[in-house]
């Protein structure tokens, strides 16, 4: 597989790196060789996902790997979870692809508590607590894919313009110095990334947050949790009466 690093290697000292160019000089390669990757793409929710897989699964096998112990509360990760399957399932459905979920274990408190060690509780959205938070998801995401077997770990959400993507890359590339696997360059948001996922939310009716779901972002942000936990629970009880239902029709 292609080592992202010798690619690097290319540009002058201090030059900006275009990481959605290097992408398609990836494919291009790919294309060229006539390699299809298998590549575990850590996604914090189903918005990120939907140009993200829309443009990768032309020329890749895509796994979500949903590694999301920073939301908050329990009910809002269910939630979005939930939303995130159903959207996998439904494009699949839609595009005859055959994209895969997989779901780490949710626990909140070793987010909260690696917070809390570094003293970041009170740093602002896009500062050192998202870093370090990138930090600890793409570091589960590269683990997840060595043992599986695939050739590269990414993450979606680099289609965010609230995210720094430069930050998001760099981390991946320091994360990948320690793992059988290569991490994918990306800035989805690039080439009119952002405004398709906003149209194919749109289309598949996705749920689409109003923070990030950091609980110190969240408080920072004055956002209602007492109203997101009540909205989760609704949202949950619905999808699980639904699953009860179809259970029992099968049946």
């Amino acid at each position: 597989m292609i080592n992202l690093l010798e690619i690097l290697r290319q540009f002058q000292p201090n030059q900006k790196v275009n990481y959605d160019k290097i992408l398609q000089k990836m494919v291009k390669i790919w294309q060229d060789e006539g390699i299809r990757p298998r590549i575990l793409l850590h996604s914090c929710c189903a918005p990120c996902s939907t140009y993200t897989l829309e443009y990768l699964t032309k020329y890749a096998d895509v796994t979500i790997y949903f590694a999301n112990s920073n939301i908050h509360p329990r009910s809002e990760y269910e939630r979005r979870r939930a939303v995130q399957e159903q959207f996998i399932a439904d494009f699949n459905q839609q595009t005859g692809q055959n994209v895969q979920f997989i779901a780490a274990r949710y626990e909140p408190q070793t987010f909260i508590q690696m917070v809390k060690a570094k003293n970041l509780e009170e740093e602002k959205e896009g500062g050192k607590r998202c870093t370090a938070c990138f930090q600890m998801r793409l570091d589960l995401v590269a683990k997840k894919a060595q043992t599986l077997g695939y050739d590269y770990f990414g993450s979606a959400l680099t289609i965010s313009p609230h995210k720094n993507s430069r930050v998001i890359n760099e981390v991946g590339i320091e994360i990948q110095e320690f793992y059988a696997t290569r991490y994918l360059p990306s800035d989805f948001k690039k080439n009119n990334g952002y405004r398709r996922s906003i149209e194919m939310c749109e289309k598949y009716k996705i749920y689409r947050q109003c923070y990030c779901g950091c609980l110190f972002a969240a408080a920072q942000q004055g956002v209602d949790l007492k109203q997101i936990n009540a909205e989760a629970n609704a949202f949950n009880e619905r999808v699980r009466d639904e699953k009860q239902d179809n259970l029992s029709i099968n049946r």
